[in-house]
């Protein structure tokens, strides 16, 4: 049969149309489909916590890539550029809203859960590691919403862990926190001190062997980590650094996806990251007493720490402590660090991601061969609070706000005063700044998107060292 009675035929009609897209773009002059540059005007807007991440996921949003795409790219490249806080060796959590699926069942935000988990033979020594998690929660964030190949979205970030990037304030930062007992590890000491002395800002930071490993999940895909020979590498020398990470750990370590708890203000709903990432809990406590008195950030704070704590207790449900107006004061010990991302498309959908190594650069060991820093087992330090929160509107089924946050205690409260506040003011951080030492970043369309998206912006917090980028 000849090819234009094909293109004659109904049921060949989209399949021709697709095909004279493909040669129109390729015949038009400028930047090709999957390269930046290719979407022009309004983009979206992305903030992280490391410049060099938002960069990341700006240039994937000006490629044609949607939020769960610029996500992708933007971790993998903490993973590299901040690997004191996010890390193939560890994990998190992230809420998702998707307008522009109209499928049923699909119309509401859900959370992806991939935190760091805790080996089933107990680790030896002061410092044992983690069940890494990340790899599989980005592949089934981008295996649930993604649009462009997954391997094109690792390629960054393998690039800047073979060739080197310019360290961050925010990395050179942690390294002075952090510096003694990371340089107790060879294999940290030869990637964060590889003159005898912390990295300083501006000095390249190379990582061969992540570069390596990186390039096997790009060319092998996210499975070798967790079935292939990777995954059986990582547990042969994970005894080496405070180990043992069980192969059959490794291969049974599953991401999943799971309901958010939801609120209301006003016309819109609001969710909330669900246990066990009780970070969320945490913040929809938080975010009630707001709701009812804006100025009360003491009280929002304390009923944070006591929902948290409650619940870490054990034998009761979110819905109870949440039902519950007398909580009893309580707080936490020292909680680990976190970092936070968000990304946001032109059709209105949305991540916003909560990242974690259970401790400031984890177990503080890197895996021999590999170059993955190891997350702190969740058996041996208290677990974060990680916090993160989408607002839409179910009537009009249109995004209205994304918050994530970070600053151990004070990450739900940060997140609940910046939701809080961009939902009254309509303006992206609202009047005032996360109660120390929170900090956020967000993206939020005043009018609701899809929609004007004019009044689309993202933003973070003025304090920090992060970068939020996009186009209107």
């Amino acid at each position: 049969m000849r090819f234009p009675l094909l293109c004659a035929a109904v049921a060949m009609l989209s399949a021709c149309s697709t095909v004279d897209a493909v040669k129109e773009s390729l015949l038009t002059p400028g930047p090709q489909p999957g390269t930046p540059g290719f979407v022009t005007g309004f983009l979206g807007g992305v903030a992280a916590d490391e410049p060099r991440a938002a960069i990341a996921g700006r240039e994937v949003l000006s490629s044609g890539g949607n939020a769960a795409d610029a996500m992708v790219a933007m971790a993998l490249t903490e993973s590299v550029t901040l690997p004191s806080r996010a890390g193939l060796g560890g994990g998190g959590a992230c809420m998702a809203y998707w307008p522009s699926i109209k499928a049923p069942g699909v119309g509401s935000p859900e959370a992806v859960m991939f935190l760091p988990l805790a080996p089933s033979v107990p680790g030896h020594g002061d410092r044992p590691a983690a069940v890494p998690m990340m790899a599989r929660g980005l592949y089934l964030l981008h295996a649930r919403y993604g649009s462009q190949q997954f391997e094109s979205l690792v390629a960054p970030a393998e690039q800047i862990a073979r060739f080197g990037v310019p360290a961050s304030r925010a990395l050179v930062k942690d390294l002075a926190v952090a510096a003694g007992p990371l340089m107790a590890d060879p294999g940290a000491r030869a990637v964060f001190a590889p003159d005898g002395k912390p990295l300083t800002e501006g000095q390249t930071l190379r990582q061969p062997d992540l570069g390596a490993t990186l390039a096997q999940l790009r060319l092998s895909g996210v499975g070798e980590m967790y079935q292939g020979g990777l995954a059986h590498k990582i547990a042969d020398v994970s005894p080496l650094i405070g180990g043992p990470i069980a192969y059959g750990d490794i291969r049974g370590a599953l991401p999943k996806l799971m309901k958010p708890l939801v609120g209301t203000y006003g016309n819109d709903r609001v969710a909330f990251l669900p246990p066990p990432a009780d970070g969320g809990l945490a913040t929809m406590a938080a975010f009630e007493v707001l709701a009812r008195n804006p100025n009360d950030l003491a009280g929002a704070s304390a009923r944070a720490l006591s929902a948290a704590a409650r619940f870490r207790a054990g034998g009761i449900s979110a819905d109870a402590i949440l039902g519950d107006k007398n909580l009893p004061a309580a707080g936490l010990p020292a909680l680990p660090a976190s970092t936070s991302l968000v990304a946001m498309d032109r059709d209105g959908n949305v991540v916003a991601c909560s990242l974690t190594m259970d401790n400031l650069f984890g177990a503080g060991r890197i895996l021999p061969g590999t170059g993955i820093l190891a997350a702190a087992s969740p058996a041996a330090v208290p677990a974060p609070l990680l916090s993160a929160s989408v607002a839409w509107n179910e009537h009009i089924h249109s995004f209205r706000a994304a918050v994530a946050g970070s600053g151990q205690q004070a990450a739900p409260a940060a997140v609940a005063s910046t939701m809080i506040d961009t939902l009254r003011s309509g303006r992206p951080m609202g009047e005032r700044l996360a109660p120390e030492p929170g900090r956020a970043n967000m993206a939020a369309c005043a009018e609701y998107l899809p929609g004007n998206n004019r009044l689309c912006a993202w933003a973070n917090d003025p304090r920090a060292n992060g970068l939020a980028l996009g186009a209107n």
